[in-house]
């Protein structure tokens, strides 16, 4: 499991392009049979990526975590961007075709990952918080997500037309602190979040996939008046530490998976930023 410590914004107003990467940029998640983790200080989550080619995956505590098994103190949210695959919990296995989606609590002690054709793995992103309840595991496929918790957002004249689905939160699926979804923009948009907006409760970390191999994604992050970027390729995810705006704009139209953890789970919590204000 690699380790992230937290970062100061006096400290990264200093960052040159190679320590931003170095601080933020999650790179190299999905390596076929292999279990990538993540674990960061800011408010302690894990990022992970799961791919089970020619075999199954175990996922296990590791030291880092000083505990007996992955969930006895955790809870966990998975979202595949491959092939079709399943994860097996403490026994029962759930089968998530591409972008499906589950939410396994606290307490699951055996959790595994296989794929149906080695050929076209699954491809399991994985967002893990501390968890202080137990709530149940849930399936989550994409056309089971409320209408409410589907929400169309910004206009082709603005190239932001794009759409929010909502996996983990209060009304759709209980947890603790984590919650996860996913925005997909239409074709021929390219700006997610903005304007854009920090939220000092909550941290949140993005994954961009569905991102062409000839296309690049420009991640803006930093104080609102000490902006930054980092340039991102297909299936890579960032940091964003709660002090941090995140948005992007790309060479063509993408798709990004969200988990936010922290003080609470309002997802309209947020301290918006006037257009006139960035800098």
């Amino acid at each position: 499991m690699e380790l992230r410590t937290a970062a100061s914004p006096k400290d990264v107003k200093n960052y040159d392009t190679k320590r931003l990467r170095e601080e933020f940029l999650i790179s190299d998640l999905f390596k076929p049979d292999e279990i990538k983790t993540l674990y960061s200080h800011i408010d302690r989550i894990i990022v992970g990526s799961a791919v089970p080619a020619s075999k199954m995956l175990i996922l296990t505590a590791g030291e880092e975590i000083r505990a007996e098994y992955f969930l006895e103190r955790r809870e966990l949210g998975i979202i595949n961007v491959g092939g079709k695959g399943i994860v097996i919990v403490d026994g029962t296995n759930y089968a998530l075709d591409y972008k499906d989606g589950m939410y396994i609590g606290m307490g699951a002690k055996d959790i595994s990952f296989k794929s149906d054709d080695p050929n076209k793995p699954a491809k399991f992103y994985f967002n893990s918080a501390p968890a202080h309840k137990a709530y149940p595991t849930k399936l989550i496929t994409l056309d089971s997500i409320k209408p409410e918790n589907k929400v169309e957002l910004g206009s082709m004249e603005e190239c932001n037309h794009r759409v929010i689905n909502k996996y983990i939160l209060p009304g759709q699926v209980e947890s603790c602190q984590l919650v996860m979804g996913m925005t997909a923009l239409k074709p021929g948009s390219v700006w997610n979040t903005m304007p854009c907006h920090t939220h000092d409760r909550r941290m949140e970390v993005y994954l961009y996939f569905e991102v062409a191999d000839d296309a690049v994604v420009f991640h803006y992050m930093g104080e609102p008046t000490e902006t930054r970027h980092i340039v991102m390729r297909n299936e890579e995810a960032v940091i964003s530490p709660s002090w941090s705006i995140h948005s992007a704009c790309a060479t063509r139209s993408y798709t990004f998976i969200w988990g936010m953890v922290g003080e609470n789970q309002a997802f309209d919590d947020m301290d918006h930023v006037a257009m006139k204000d960035i800098k």
